[in-house]
């Protein structure tokens, strides 16, 4: 089983964004700092979660169990549902992928327990104003 740590995170909301991404298991372990353009800390978290799901499913990891510190995310995930539309189409498209996995599993955890994918995130928020201001 692969363990996959997942944070969002925007300097600014919205602003320049990064996705952090930290898996580990079966002796491996992988990191991924993505930046993701201009937009709201909570869209950072749906599209951290749906770049883990990609990056799972191109790998082959079949049997995942999430963590994330966003609880807007978690709660979405478990019920299947958004209040806001504007998160629908993200959350319809992390539920489409995570139903190709044979074994899916996500758990809140507190933003401590997820540091490694923090500082991956805030590492591509970086990045992002980094090539925004190259000319």
């Amino acid at each position: 089983m692969f363990e996959v740590y997942i944070d969002g995170a925007s300097a600014g909301n919205p602003g320049p964004s990064g996705a952090g991404i930290f898996i580990k298991g079966e002796g491996e372990v992988y990191r991924y700092s993505i930046p993701l353009g201009v937009m709201s800390n909570h869209e950072a978290e749906y599209h951290a979660f749906i770049k883990a799901l990609e990056i799972c499913l191109d790998k082959g990891f079949n049997v995942v169990s999430f963590r994330t510190d966003s609880q807007l995310v978690n709660a979405a995930v478990e019920k299947e549902f958004v209040k806001n539309k504007l998160y629908a189409p993200l959350l319809e498209k992390a539920l489409m992928l995570s139903s190709q996995l044979d074994l899916f599993f996500m758990k809140w955890i507190p933003s401590s327990e997820n540091k490694t994918a923090d500082d991956l995130a805030r590492k591509a928020v970086r990045e992002n104003n980094m090539k925004g201001t190259e000319k």
